[in-house]
């Protein structure tokens, strides 16, 4: 058993910017198949049982973030669970809105209730497991981009934008006033779980983001700062997780109030750029492209990570992870590598460096 001591702190002072002395780590998530064969044990299917079962799944869970040797615990509910006809993005299936008549007919008032409905005792039991000295990062899953795609699918708001634009306005507001609406019971009845407040909005692809820079800056950004003037409000920072090329709108976001970004593909821009572009002003979290945790051995793995330790260290708040997550198909042996070279680095004790048998 590790007998390692996290501290959250690490972590909020980095969101905010600020060089700490012991490196964090983050994950945006990890695959429940990883985390099992890393802790020996299957757990996944616990998360659906009753309040035990659903109790015992969060231990598992925040104990692999603290063995690992993580300050903070990752977790989110999404927002698209408790929409109805959700699933045009993530699901490809038939979009439920293509149409001023779908939109109105759409039950939108009901949605902040059916999210906590769902979400309350994923959020209770977190609170009940979490170790000394951590906290979460994470909060309501989803952005208004995403929220908006689930219902639409991505070609659908395309053609709504040129066939309605008055729609595809209108869309971006009512996705915003319920995402709004759950964010701010949320900080009201969990906030005290978390230490920084996030959550992924896909904005961009590899050459540039998949809607106008414009569309993003007129029926986005202003949503985005809806949540985030709350989020600070309530005194946490905010962390952004964008995949993409979103260069064009950085700015524009970091005048939103944006505390922190996450997610980094080195076909994109290698790490140390985001960090020399945009690290006197937020801090910054990433690190490997998921690609070469995949791929690389052990000492390509260390020569790239220790390169990207010694460039970014020294440049504000700098949180080490892969540039996207760590799904299942990622190699166990991969991502335990990625995390003994940090973890080496920094000079954690070598009995807590990776689990027993691993």
């Amino acid at each position: 058993m590790s007998n390692w001591q996290p501290d959250y702190q690490n972590v909020l002072l980095s969101a905010r910017n600020q060089e700490v002395a012991r490196l964090p780590l983050y994950e945006h998530c990890i695959g429940i198949g990883v985390m099992e064969a890393i802790l020996g044990e299957k757990y996944g299917d616990l998360y659906n049982g009753g309040p035990a079962e659903k109790k015992e799944y969060f231990a598992h869970h925040c104990e692999f973030y603290r063995r690992m040797g993580y300050d903070t615990v990752t977790y989110e509910f999404c927002t698209g669970g408790a929409m109805p006809g959700s699933g045009a993005l993530g699901g490809h299936i038939d979009p439920v809105i293509k149409n001023r008549e779908d939109f109105e007919k759409y039950p939108w008032e009901q949605i902040p209730d059916w999210y906590f409905e769902k979400s309350s005792a994923d959020f209770e039991a977190l609170r009940e497991t979490m170790p000394a000295g951590m906290k979460a990062i994470g909060g309501v899953g989803n952005g208004i981009f995403e929220c908006v795609q689930e219902l639409t699918g991505y070609m659908g708001l395309c053609y709504i934008s040129a066939d309605d634009p008055e729609l595809y306005a209108d869309l971006f507001r009512k996705v915003g006033d319920v995402v709004n609406a759950i964010w701010a019971r949320f900080l009201r009845e969990y906030g005290d779980i978390f230490c920084v407040l996030r959550f992924g909005d896909d904005l961009g692809f590899k050459s540039t983001t998949l809607i106008s820079a414009d569309d993003i800056r007129q029926h986005i950004i202003p949503q985005y700062k809806r949540i985030i003037d709350q989020v600070h409000a309530y005194g946490k920072p905010f962390l952004l997780h964008s995949c993409g090329n979103i260069f064009n709108v950085m700015d524009d976001l970091i005048a939103a109030g944006i505390d922190a970004k996450h997610s980094n593909e080195d076909q994109i821009a290698l790490f140390p750029e985001w960090v020399r572009r945009y690290g006197d002003r937020i801090g910054n979290f990433g690190g490997i492209d998921t690609d070469a945790v995949c791929r690389l051995s052990k000492a390509e793995m260390k020569e790239y990570i220790l390169d990207v330790i010694s460039q970014c260290r020294g440049h504000g708040g700098f949180v080490f992870s892969s540039g996207n997550s760590i799904p299942d198909y990622v190699p166990v042996e991969g991502y335990l590598n990625m995390v003994e070279i940090v973890r080496e680095w920094r000079g954690d004790p070598a009995d807590v460096l990776r689990p027993a048998g691993l």
